[in-house]
């Protein structure tokens, strides 16, 4: 249930992210004003998803220890990671990548004391 919860905030949390991303996107080059940028629907996604990412995490941290609980959030690193090379086709150098699998090899640690 644990890890369900936790991968349910790290899904919810990067969906929120891109949904921010997606939304300044669409902003460019519109003469739209303020009131309508902050009705896009990616920003209300974006609020959405981090609203519910908050909650989730909520009631992750009534079963586990804040000390274990957020350094596995460093995940998000990772999806966003993925999701900016694969939506919006972001360049991800070497160095990067070695980043990436030293959060994974962290949280596969942390994981170990569970």
């Amino acid at each position: 249930m644990i890890a369900l919860m936790l991968a349910g905030v790290c899904l919810l949390t990067c969906a929120g992210q891109i949904a921010q991303k997606l939304a300044v996107e669409s902003w460019r080059g519109g003469e739209r004003g303020w009131p309508a940028r902050l009705l896009s629907p990616w920003l209300l996604l974006a609020i959405a998803c981090l609203g519910g990412g908050l909650l989730l995490w909520l009631l992750l941290l009534q079963r586990l220890d804040v000390g274990l609980a957020y350094p596995m959030l460093s995940l998000n690193f990772v999806l966003v990671t993925l999701a900016a090379r694969a939506l919006f086709r972001e360049p991800i150098d070497a160095r990067h990548w070695c980043g990436v699998a030293l959060i994974v090899a962290g949280v596969a640690l942390l994981g170990l004391q569970s």
